[in-house]
């Protein structure tokens, strides 16, 4: 048993080492990622086209008759 439990945590301990620095990467492309979402969707939706189109929609749907 002990020898299984310490081929265990030398494996575990290969398997994280690999990843060392791993995280931070992650997190760095997923804060990019994100803030480009932002910027592309507060461009799209402060320009003129979103507001004419929510616009039509709720007059087109006011002036339907049932």
């Amino acid at each position: 048993m002990h020898r299984a439990r310490a081929a265990l945590t030398r494996r575990f301990a290969t398997i994280a080492g690999r990843d060392a620095g791993m995280s931070t990467v992650e997190y760095a492309v997923g804060t990019i990622a994100a803030a480009a979402f932002g910027a592309v969707l507060y461009t799209v939706v402060s320009g003129d086209s979103i507001p004419d189109a929510l616009g039509g929609i709720i007059e087109q749907a006011l002036n339907t008759s049932v």
